[in-house]
């Protein structure tokens, strides 16, 4: 008997994410190897992640050589008055378009931006190792010192939480054990009134512990250490109720700035991968799960660079966007961003995952408007458009080696169709290979917004459209060549049109056994 041509198809490939912690053979085809300047879009298909057009003028007047803007906050007063305050190259700014560094403290000197900023009672407070606390009154543009007369001296804390009517702090140089709490409504008051602190030397359990971050969810105040999380009630009166609630053995955060709530949930970066608290809550005596696990290896190896090169992990930063759904990730040593789709988890307990690595932010924040705003060499840009500052960045889906489920016999490819939504003039590129092979066969093409048109090895922009505006390109490449696994991967260049990977149809005849 003659070999069978057979249609298979990977439908909405990639739409599981990147997986490269299993093994690819055996995976789901929806599961992709890479999948990097993407995102997971509504439909649930592979696309293009969006750009971003900068915000700031004078970035390069002010920010020099240095990393650029490293932290972005944005405070409406109780006037509905917006002041916009970053930090960069060892100075803070107000502005958007334009960055004017504000007035310091006389002979106060800035030696770092990782500040923690947060708008508590109508005001601004700044905390950062190592230096005293900075307070912006009604959001003015000049910085004044936290009250520190006589005793009362305000923690030089790493981290600062606004909530239960006060502000808390921790991580002090020397003194990582001790969480310390304003009086009630009073910023500027950490040694009257109802101020008061807790030493977690006798707490922690199995043992010491560094607390890294604080962080309120669900009516607890969360207490990260580096191994261990602990959880309190009666923090709105913290002098005579705060009560250990419960405790998380063996899982702690390890870096303050990927803690981020999503309204049901506290993400978090651990040493075990990001870790989902209500997770870690519900399964606590079963083994943990970590929402990244189909990428843990990966993102750790990531994680472990950036605090091989800088000596810690403080420009590890993180944000939630609940309009487009995702948690983000960012490691500047590596140049990566983790993209996690948090709509709904795997059937593992894994996010969706995708990476952007054209982007490289140093900050983020979402806006009052919902807008998504980063820190960036340049200064300050907003995630928005479909290029990088007017220049193409480019899209990679590539899919893991796939036997179609008959990993005995030969493929002989004839064609693929794709099925493209979007990507009017883009630049794309159809890559294959067989058995597991790094060199692969390229077929180019361009889609425009004319006419289909035909060309001697493909049939290019055949194009329908429907309602909205969308079009669906559905381009058809022929293709040879036989092994017994195949990857297919998509290359394009993302050039001011959505871009998303709808279909693939491989024609392949099924030969004999190898």
């Amino acid at each position: 008997m003659g070999s069978q041509l057979q249609n298979i198809t990977i439908a909405a490939p990639g739409f599981l994410g990147i997986n490269t912690q299993d093994s690819p053979i055996g995976l789901d085809p929806a599961y992709a190897s890479v999948a990097d300047n993407c995102v997971i879009d509504q439909l649930g298909r592979v696309g293009a992640r969006q750009g971003y057009t900068p915000v700031t003028t004078n970035g390069g007047d002010v920010l020099g050589t240095s990393r650029g803007i490293e932290n972005v906050f944005e405070f409406v007063s109780v006037l509905n008055v917006t002041t916009v305050f970053s930090a960069g190259n060892n100075k803070i700014f107000t502005g958007t378009t334009t960055l004017t560094e504000v007035t310091l403290p006389a002979g106060y000197t800035i030696s770092d931006n990782n500040w923690k900023i947060v708008s508590f009672n109508n005001d601004v407070y700044f905390f950062q190792s190592g230096h005293a606390p900075l307070e912006s009154v009604a959001g003015s543009t000049t910085l004044v010192l936290l009250a520190s007369s006589g005793v009362n001296v305000p923690p030089q804390g790493n981290d600062v939480l606004a909530a239960y009517g006060r502000l808390w702090s921790c991580d002090i140089v020397n003194n990582k054990y001790t969480v310390y709490w304003s009086s009630l409504l009073a910023g500027d008051d950490w040694h009257g009134g109802s101020s008061g602190s807790i030493n977690l030397t006798t707490v922690w359990p199995n043992g010491y512990d560094e607390v890294v971050a604080l962080a309120e969810h669900n009516n607890f105040l969360l207490v990260f250490g580096k191994r261990n999380v602990l959880i309190f009630t009666g923090a709105s009166s913290p002098s005579s109720d705060l009560t250990l609630h419960d405790t998380v053995e063996g899982t702690g955060c390890i870096a303050r700035d990927s803690i981020q709530s999503t309204g049901t949930d506290l993400l978090f970066l651990s040493s075990r991968g990001i870790m989902s608290l209500g997770r870690i809550i519900q399964e606590k005596s079963l083994p943990l799960r970590d929402v990244s696990m189909n990428v843990r290896n990966d993102l750790l190896a990531a994680v472990e660079e950036e605090a091989h090169a800088n000596g810690h992990r403080e420009e590890i930063k993180s944000i939630y966007s609940p309009i487009h759904a995702f948690y983000l990730l960012t490691l500047p040593s590596s140049n990566l961003v983790y993209c996690f789709d948090v709509r709904q988890p795997l059937e593992n307990g894994s996010f969706r995952v995708t990476t952007w690595s054209a982007l490289e932010p140093a900050a983020f924040t979402m806006f009052a408007d919902d807008s998504l705003y980063m820190g960036h060499s340049e200064g300050i840009i907003r995630y928005g458009s479909y290029l990088d500052n007017t220049t193409q960045y480019q899209l990679r889906y590539f899919s893991n080696p796939n036997d179609f489920q008959s990993p005995a016999n030969l493929k002989f490819l004839k064609k693929f169709n794709l099925t493209i939504i979007g990507g009017q003039n883009t630049e794309t590129t159809l890559n294959w290979g067989y058995d597991y092979t790094d060199s692969f066969t390229k077929q180019a093409f361009t889609f425009s917004s004319g006419d289909p048109a035909e060309y001697g090895i493909a049939e290019y922009n055949t194009t329908a459209e429907y309602t909205g505006a969308v079009v669906i390109n559905t381009p058809k490449v022929n293709a040879s060549g036989n092994g017994s696994v195949l990857t297919v991967g998509i290359e394009a260049e993302i050039n001011n049109s959505p871009f998303s990977i709808q279909k693939i149809d491989i024609h392949a005849l099924i030969g004999r056994m190898i």
